[in-house]
């Protein structure tokens, strides 16, 4: 007797369909887009804060408009990165070398799940980097499909890349495991000493939940692809580091010495060779360490020993000026929202209630879906465990708790939202052009399904 058949028309993407159609009709009525959803969660922050502890409507104010300048420096980094990253993508042989990894999936299906593997994977190197070379190669996919006349859905694509960050906090730029490895860190007194990365990022429990967290989201993304008749397109033109030199104004060429200067390749080709030679001694006295100015002068270092002058950096950044913005406008909302939710202690509070709560074998699931619900308010992974981590490590102590799983439960919590959050989400919208709806609805649908291996994983850890 043969293998029963299944009608061909009963896939997994069919029997998805339904649950995407819901989905999308939601974050497109219900979703605004990313300025206006942070105005609402500054006075949602302020109504709770104001609400739930004995700051008073002053107070609260006042600690909004004090925590609007906090980022300012991380506010800098971000945009230096979204600045060199978007440059180097159109300077030299990188465009045709992205063009050429573009190439490698055949199908839309296919695609979907590369993009969310290519996310990942840089993501679990460094996490600055995860949102805008994913976003890049989302774009390059899709003009990669549009040429060769294969139609793909570009909202899923950015979606998919979105989704690869849910990984970030288990790899090499983990902002709570690094941080409490590091000797001197606030909380070496409460864990009697430091936490190596050998129990938290490099455990067999935190690799073995690498592996099935990002197979699960790529096998998921394969399989969201919507029907033919609803596939939206990739509608831009494609631009060369030429394209965008004529773009705008070009700058004027001029004659004598300042012309030379202007175009000599050998002034940026030098000036890139001593920043290369900076990063390679800080590599040789830091050891192996990565941080967002490491990343963003290595980006520079790339950017100066690829482009022909630096009248055409210059120009190539002035088109990719216009991509931060965004990140101008809504960071210091966000940072204003951290001073709420820190300086009047409602963060500490949710903190202490949640450590509260826990047994030995359930804390490390309680650190990780607290961890999920202070991200929407703290979207910074090393703020969100310089709160989070004192009640919990506290709490760990006296139930006997393994205070690695504590860790990596806050570690968990704090990726698992951010795939959902719009503030984490605007490098990858500058650099695919898409509205935030469309890609949270995507990456919203892999949060839900990214829940059961990160859970798992930590059930595994504490139970056996």
């Amino acid at each position: 007797m043969g293998m029963p058949t299944v009608p061909e028309d009963i896939t997994i993407n069919r029997l998805l369909q339904p649950l995407i159609r819901v989905v999308i009709r939601g974050f497109d009525r219900y979703m605004p887009e990313p300025f206006t959803f942070a105005i609402v969660m500054t006075l949602a922050a302020m109504i709770l804060a104001y609400g739930y502890t004995p700051t008073d409507s002053q107070g609260v104010v006042m600690a909004w408009g004090n925590g609007l300048s906090s980022l300012l420096p991380f506010i800098t980094q971000v945009c230096l990165t979204i600045l060199f990253a978007y440059a180097l993508a159109h300077l030299g042989p990188v465009p045709r070398y992205l063009e050429w990894l573009a190439g490698l999936p055949k199908t839309a299906t296919s695609a979907y799940g590369f993009v969310a593997l290519f996310a990942g994977c840089v993501c679990l190197i460094a996490w600055p980097l995860g949102t805008i070379l994913g976003g890049l190669m989302a774009r390059q996919v899709a003009l990669s499909f549009r040429r060769r006349g294969i139609q793909v859905h570009y909202p899923l694509l950015g979606g998919a890349a979105f989704s690869g960050f849910v990984v970030w906090h288990m790899g090499y730029s983990g902002s709570a495991p690094l941080m409490v490895a590091t000797p001197g860190n606030s909380m070496e007194t409460l864990l009697g000493g430091l936490l190596p990365v050998t129990e938290t990022i490099l455990s067999t429990f935190n690799l073995v939940t690498i592996g099935v967290t990002l197979a699960t989201v790529v096998l998921v993304a394969m399989q969201l692809g919507p029907a033919v008749g609803e596939i939206e397109e990739i509608d831009e033109p494609e631009t060369s580091s030429e394209a965008l030199l004529a773009a705008d104004q070009p700058l004027a060429a001029r004659s004598g010495l300042a012309g030379y200067l202007e175009g000599a390749r050998w002034l940026t080709l030098g000036l890139g060779l001593i920043l290369v030679t900076y990063i390679g001694n800080w590599f040789y006295t830091e050891g192996i360490r990565l941080d967002l100015n490491i990343v963003n002068w290595t980006f520079l270092a790339a950017c100066l020993l690829l482009t022909r002058s630096s009248m055409e950096f210059t120009q190539v950044l002035m088109q990719a000026g216009r991509a931060i913005v965004p990140t101008l406008l809504q960071y210091p909302l966000y940072a204003g929202i951290m001073g709420i939710m820190l300086n009047t202690g409602f963060v500490a509070q949710i903190a202490g209630f949640f450590a509260r709560i826990g047994t030995a074998e359930s804390l490390p699931l309680i650190a990780f879906f607290s961890g999920g619900v202070i991200n929407l308010f703290i979207p910074s992974g090393g703020a969100q465990w310089a709160v989070q981590g004192p009640a919990f490590l506290e709490a760990a102590k006296t139930l006997g708790t393994d205070p690695a799983l504590i860790v990596m439960g806050v570690a968990y919590g704090d990726q698992w939202t951010n795939i959902i959050h719009p503030f984490v989400v605007i490098p990858l919208l500058i650099m695919t052009g898409l509205p935030a709806n469309k890609v949270l609805s995507y990456s919203f649908i892999m949060f839900l399904v990214a829940t059961l291996p990160l859970v798992g994983g930590l059930i595994a850890a504490s139970y056996f």
